[in-house]
C-alpha cells in the first residue's frame, strides 16, 4: 500500500509517468502566471523548458516578461521517440531525455545540446561512469574559442557541469548539470546535453553504468492513446533559434510527418485527417494533437 501510494503521488506531482510502454506519456494542463516570475521560473518548475512553453502559446515573445494573471497551456504530454525503449534516449528533435528503466518506468527531462558549430551527434553510446561535483577539464578546442577558462574547473558555482556528471562511451560528449539553467530547452553548448541541476540529480540516482544511450533527432513523432492517433511537431521557437540564424518555414516538416503518420497509422492511414496534420506541422506547437479517432470495435 506505501509503494503504491508514492507512485500515485509522483504520478499527480511530476504527469511523467508512465509503468507501460506506451505512445504518450504525461498530461497537459492550464496555469494562471503570476506578476513575479519568468516563463523561465514556471518551466522549471513544471520539468519543462521555456521555449517548449512558448511554441505551445501564441503571443509569449519574451520568456523575462510574463503578464500577470495570464492563463498559458503546460504541455506536459509528450509522445515517445520512434525507437527501442530501453536505457537512455536523447531526443535532439523535441529536446527531452527519456530514460526507460529496467523496471519499466519512463523519465523524461528537457534538455539543451550543442550549437551549430558545436554540434551534438547522434548515435549510440552507453554509460561508462558517474561523478558528483565533477572537476572540468577544459578541451583544447574550447580554450582556443574562449581562453578566458583555466585549464581546469573546480566544482562549485562557474563550473559548467554543475553538480553532476554522467560520462558516455562517446567521447568528448556527455550529460551532466549547469550553472546556466535558462540554457535548457536550447542549442548553446560544445555539444554535451544538459539538464536542470535537479533532474540530472535524479537521473544520476537512477542510471545505471553500462545502460545504453541513443542520441536520436525526431522533431516530428507520432502514436496511439487507446483508439486515438496523435501527432507531434517541433520547430525551435524563433526566440531560442542563434544569432543570425534564419526562420524556417515549418512545413519542411511536412515529409516527416507524413511518412511517421504512414508508419503508425498502418491501414488506418486513409482515415488520417490531412487537413489538420497540415495544420499541426504549421503550427509545431510541440505536443500531441489528434488526428484520427477510429472507432471500430
Amino acid at each position: 500500500m506505501k509503494t503504491l501510494l508514492c507512485v500515485l503521488l509522483f504520478i499527480l506531482k511530476y504527469n511523467l509517468y508512465s509503468n507501460e510502454l506506451i505512445d504518450v506519456i504525461g498530461h497537459n494542463k492550464f496555469y494562471k502566471t503570476k506578476g513575479d516570475e519568468t516563463l523561465i521560473d514556471i518551466a522549471r518548475s513544471n520539468n519543462l523548458a521555456f521555449p517548449e512553453i512558448m511554441s505551445a502559446n501564441e503571443g509569449l515573445d519574451d520568456p523575462w516578461l510574463v503578464e500577470a494573471e495570464k492563463h498559458i497551456l503546460l504541455p506536459n504530454k509528450h509522445l515517445l521517440p520512434n525507437v527501442k525503449r530501453e536505457g537512455i534516449v536523447v531526443n535532439k528533435g523535441d529536446l527531452r531525455l527519456y530514460y526507460f528503466s529496467k523496471d519499466k518506468n519512463i523519465y523524461t527531462y528537457p534538455i539543451g545540446i550543442g550549437r551549430g558549430d558545436w554540434e551534438t551527434p547522434v548515435g549510440n553510446a552507453v554509460v561508462t561512469g558517474k561523478k558528483k561535483y565533477p572537476y572540468w577539464t577544459v578541451p583544447k578546442s574550447i580554450l582556443e574559442e574562449e581562453p578566458h577558462w583555466p585549464k581546469v574547473v573546480k566544482p562549485g558555482p562557474k563550473n559548467p557541469l554543475g553538480t553532476r556528471a554522467i560520462y558516455l562511451s562517446m567521447s568528448g560528449y556527455l550529460l551532466h548539470g549547469t550553472n546556466k539553467p535558462w540554457g535548457v530547452g536550447m542549442k548553446v553548448s560544445h555539444g554535451c546535453i544538459r539538464l536542470y541541476p535537479e533532474s540530472v540529480e535524479e537521473l544520476y540516482e537512477i542510471v545505471k553504468q553500462g545502460e545504453n544511450v541513443n542520441i536520436i533527432d525526431q522533431p516530428v513523432k507520432s502514436g496511439w492513446d487507446g483508439n486515438t492517433l496523435y501527432l507531434e511537431v517541433h520547430s525551435m521557437h524563433p526566440y531560442g533559434l542563434e544569432d543570425k540564424q534564419l526562420i524556417e518555414n515549418n512545413l519542411r516538416l511536412l515529409p516527416q510527418a507524413t511518412e511517421s503518420l504512414q508508419k503508425t497509422a498502418n491501414h488506418h492511414v486513409i482515415k488520417i485527417d490531412w487537413k489538420k496534420v497540415v495544420n499541426i506541422v504549421k503550427k509545431a506547437s510541440g505536443f500531441p494533437e489528434a488526428v484520427l479517432t477510429n472507432n471500430e470495435n
